[in-house]
């Protein structure tokens, strides 16, 4: 079912913004656009959504124009028919939203799936972003053995089957993904009710079997990475992850020659909710440590 407004369930308080919808490709893309100043593009993961960046918005809104997108499937967005969920869609989905809100100066600021869908973007429109922030993501092909394991057992019928009947990926990975704060229930609920049916959760399902089936449009990316090597680029860390670590976090220093690094030590995989004031500062000293 389309959702055509902000549903009841979402939290004032917990979600403290505007929400906006807009129509792309015959998909209903939910998104928020707060404050003034540098613009900032907040793009997530799986199996997350904007909500995932609420308190770092909150945190940098003054200072910041703080945009934050759901891709069709996930979150309050709501996806065509036919639409297959794949990287390479929502890539063509975000790079269309950001021309029809005619951005510019902007920076990137990627997690997880976040990083190649965006970065995909950023290849394509080169003039409109003028800076990046990366955080526990890559953009490559996988070839770490056990990786690509769990690509295929998670990816499998079986797996998605287990994701679409149980939100498997809610109810397991985002509690074990956060390691310096633990989501509180009202926080989980938030996650849950935006996947809250087998039919809405098949967005999520398919983002595991295409770390390994997207293997071309990773390859694309990687291969692009060049020719943005010079855009200044903040890396945010966390050590604690259990998907990615300091062999990527090697990779992405060695592939942008004006970076900064800064370690959260501790931190989950969802960085920008685990440690939210760390990930909020590092943004704000390294942007006008730029200007």
């Amino acid at each position: 079912m389309a959702i055509e407004a902000r549903p009841a369930w979402v939290d004032d308080e917990l979600f403290p913004f505007e929400s906006r919808f807009i129509d792309i490709d015959a998909h209903r893309v939910h998104y928020v656009d707060e404050g003034s100043g540098p613009t900032l593009l907040f793009l997530h993961g799986n199996p997350t959504w904007s909500f995932d960046y609420s308190k770092v918005i909150q945190s940098l809104r003054p200072e910041f124009r703080c945009i934050a997108v759901d891709y069709p499937g996930f979150g309050l967005s709501s996806a065509a028919p036919g639409y297959r969920h794949l990287p390479i869609e929502h890539a063509e989905v975000i790079d269309r939203f950001v021309g029809a809100l005619e951005l510019s100066g902007v920076t990137l600021v990627g997690h997880d799936w976040g990083g190649p869908i965006g970065l995909a973007v950023v290849q394509r429109r080169p003039e409109t972003f003028e800076s990046l922030v990366l955080t526990n993501t890559w953009a490559w092909p996988v070839g770490d053995p056990v990786v690509q394991m769990m690509s295929h057992v998670m990816g499998s019928p079986v797996g998605r089957l287990l994701i679409r009947q149980l939100n498997l990926f809610v109810n397991v990975m985002i509690p074990i993904g956060h390691r310096l704060s633990k989501p509180t229930s009202a926080q989980m609920e938030h996650y849950k009710k935006a996947l809250d049916s087998p039919s809405r959760r098949e967005a999520s399902g398919v983002f595991p079997r295409e770390i390994t089936s997207s293997r071309a449009f990773l390859a694309d990316i990687e291969s692009g990475l060049n020719t943005i090597a010079a855009l200044p680029t903040l890396i945010i860390w966390g050590d604690a992850d259990f998907a990615f670590g300091q062999k990527e976090l090697e990779r992405w220093e060695k592939a942008f020659t004006d970076h900064e690094t800064v370690i959260v030590k501790g931190a989950g995989h969802f960085v920008p909710s685990d440690a939210p004031e760390q990930f909020a500062e590092a943004i704000r000293r390294w942007h006008f440590a730029h200007q």
